[in-house]
């Protein structure tokens, strides 16, 4: 039986989230060492450029995460399955896939592209709903 494409990407989704969290947590570690990450964590670290970067991109899908989630509920609640809806479950979880290594790369103008391409595939979903 395949999967449809909902539940794929929702799949997807939450392999990017623990993409992310992974990511962080390891340049986290790598950067301030063991000791922080497994003590209290009663002091701020200082971490290095990489892992402040990753924790950025981090907040950052996070921030956007919520609208994905919504919109994908709204969408399977009014069986919505166009063009609008497929195109912009891919469009955001495409840029939201680059956006880490973009950012961690920092390339210029590669975050802000990656950025770009998964907020046209929220503003997607979202017309792809409304007009359903």
């Amino acid at each position: 039986m395949t999967a449809d494409p909902f539940t794929l990407a929702l799949a997807g989704f939450a392999l990017l989230a623990l993409a992310h969290v992974g990511t962080h947590s390891m340049l986290l570690k790598a950067s301030v060492g063991n000791a922080w990450t497994i003590g209290p964590r009663d002091t701020a670290a200082t971490p290095g450029p990489l892992a402040a970067r990753a924790g950025r991109a981090l907040r950052n899908f996070l921030e956007t995460a919520p609208a994905f989630l919504a919109l994908m509920l709204a969408a399977h609640a009014a069986n919505a399955t166009g063009a609008l809806i497929t195109i912009g479950m891919a469009a955001y979880l495409a840029g939201r896939t680059a956006y880490l290594p973009a950012y961690l790369s920092a390339l210029p103008w590669a975050r802000t592209a990656c950025w770009q391409i998964a907020g046209l595939g929220l503003a997607l979903l979202l017309v792809g709903v409304l007009v359903t």
